[in-house]
């Protein structure tokens, strides 16, 4: 006994795109005997026994007899009715618990079916009013607050701060504190890019980069906690300098790791640069001319992937940035594929960067020896009354800066971080405004997304490397 039902659901998935199979009798369901069933075409698809069992036919042949071939047809009303069809306009909200939202980001989709016509971002999930707080604090308790606002490249922002604070001062660096600096900054760059890119890849579905880059990245944060004591929240870069020097054997080990990180890099290229998947996500998605990078105030790979090639780094170079060589990742199409090469390549960049300054590293003192500014040795205060007096006086009262204001911006592994400082004479600062990159870029991200369908949102999302410490500050 071969069931007509269960033979026509297994030759649908071949015919139903192009046919409807006719009206089939129930099993159990029975007609009138003394009256043939037929169908509405006219036929009899099938025979009904005594006891109510459906009886099917045999061969496929048979079965398409029984197809209604008029589906499809301009005078069929189904057809009509699916050309009639409008596609819905909906409004949603993405986020702030969606997983790639990457931080507390709330949007507002207006879809024309899955195209994107408005995107609306809401921010300030995670404001915790930090340059409020600033003001309330010295300039050296001030310093930690920065590392709570891009809290994926903590070194940088402590970087920014500290250079404004050296230019109302009048202060020099020493060099090996610019080297180390340079250095450390590198790091916090790829430190920043593994996060960026293999998250990036994630979301679209690529798991292996990220599980292969998160191994690199734990050995930066050893880095980082062998020179500060702390793997995230670092406070090594302060005005002045840098908070001590480099314990022995750790110029060693970060070299032993540049030399090896380029194959990761090549692994990670090798499996996502030309493939298929990854090309059709990223590529025509998400694009930004050079001209709408401008206007809506971009930078970092987000301006430079548009053809603009501007870095800080080369125009106002600050640190050991003039006496290092590298060059600029310059993207084409302004789309997300450009920014993710220009990532990549960044990468090998900043390597290079870090084995100048291994190699260029000369050696001496590592901050200012001002102990107004910067705190005396510990090995000092135990010998010197008047060195323990100083560090008493800068860690509760702080120093007094010079009244005056300064924009200072450097080239930060998201685009261009900035503060705004504004100095009354006193040992707090009157006014303290961050320029975050993040919010920039996201201020773009309607004009961005129009056009694109819902699932590129995800992919834009992760190609502007938003995170939220910065963005709502």
């Amino acid at each position: 006994m071969f069931s007509y039902r269960n033979l026509a659901r297994a030759s649908r998935p071949a015919a139903s795109r192009f046919f409807s199979v006719a009206p089939r009798v129930r099993a159990g369901a029975a007609p009138d005997m003394g009256k043939p069933y037929t169908n509405a075409m006219g036929h009899t698809p099938q025979t009904v026994s005594d006891e109510g069992a459906v009886m099917g036919k045999t061969t496929f042949t048979e079965v398409m007899d029984e197809v209604d071939m008029t589906w499809g047809r301009d005078d069929d009303p189904k057809h009509v009715e699916k050309q009639n069809t409008k596609i819905r306009h909906f409004t949603i909200n993405f986020g702030p618990q969606h997983p790639a939202a990457h931080g507390v980001l709330r949007l507002i989709l207006e879809l024309h079916g899955e195209e994107i016509v408005r995107s609306d971002p809401h921010v300030g999930l995670l404001h915790r009013g930090t340059e409020k707080l600033i003001e309330s604090k010295t300039y050296m308790q001030a310093l930690p607050y920065f590392d709570r606002l891009d809290y994926v490249s903590m070194m940088t922002n402590e970087l920014v701060f500290a250079l404004a604070v050296e230019k109302l001062l009048n202060v020099e660096v020493p060099l090996r504190g610019k080297y180390i600096r340079t250095m450390f900054g590198e790091i916090t760059r790829v430190l920043n890019h593994c996060m960026s890119v293999l998250t990036h890849i994630m979301d679209v579905g690529g798991l292996t980069p990220f599980l292969w880059g998160f191994e690199e990245r734990e050995k930066l944060m050893e880095f980082y906690e062998r020179v500060s004591g702390a793997r995230l929240h670092a406070a090594y870069v302060r005005p002045g300098g840098v908070s001590q020097d480099l314990p022995a054997g750790l110029l060693d080990d970060i070299y032993m790791w540049a030399t090896q990180f380029g194959d990761r890099i090549d692994e990670v290229e090798e499996l996502c640069t030309d493939n298929r998947i990854w090309k059709a996500r990223t590529q025509d998605v998400g694009v930004v001319t050079a001209d709408d990078a401008l206007n809506y105030s971009l930078s970092g790979v987000m301006l430079r992937g548009s053809g603009v090639p501007f870095d800080i780094r080369r125009s106002q170079p600050y640190d050991a940035y003039n006496l290092v060589d590298f060059d600029i990742a310059v993207g084409y199409n302004g789309d997300c594929y450009d920014r993710y090469l220009c990532r990549m390549t960044e990468f090998r960049q900043s390597l290079r960067i870090i084995e100048q300054c291994i190699n260029d590293m000369p050696e001496g003192p590592v901050k200012v020896e001002d102990f107004k500014i910067s705190p005396p040795s510990r090995s000092l205060m135990k010998e010197d009354m008047e060195a323990l007096i100083h560090h008493f006086l800068l860690f509760t009262k702080g120093y007094a800066v010079p009244a005056g204001e300064t924009y200072t911006a450097i080239e930060a592994p998201k685009g261009e971080m900035a503060v705004y400082v504004v100095a009354d004479g006193s040992e707090r600062p009157y006014r303290c405004k961050i320029r975050a990159p993040g919010f920039a870029h996201l201020g773009a991200f309607d004009h961005i997304c129009r056009g694109n369908l819902l699932a590129d949102a995800v992919a834009i999302i992760g190609t502007m490397d938003l995170v939220f410490g910065e963005v709502d500050r």
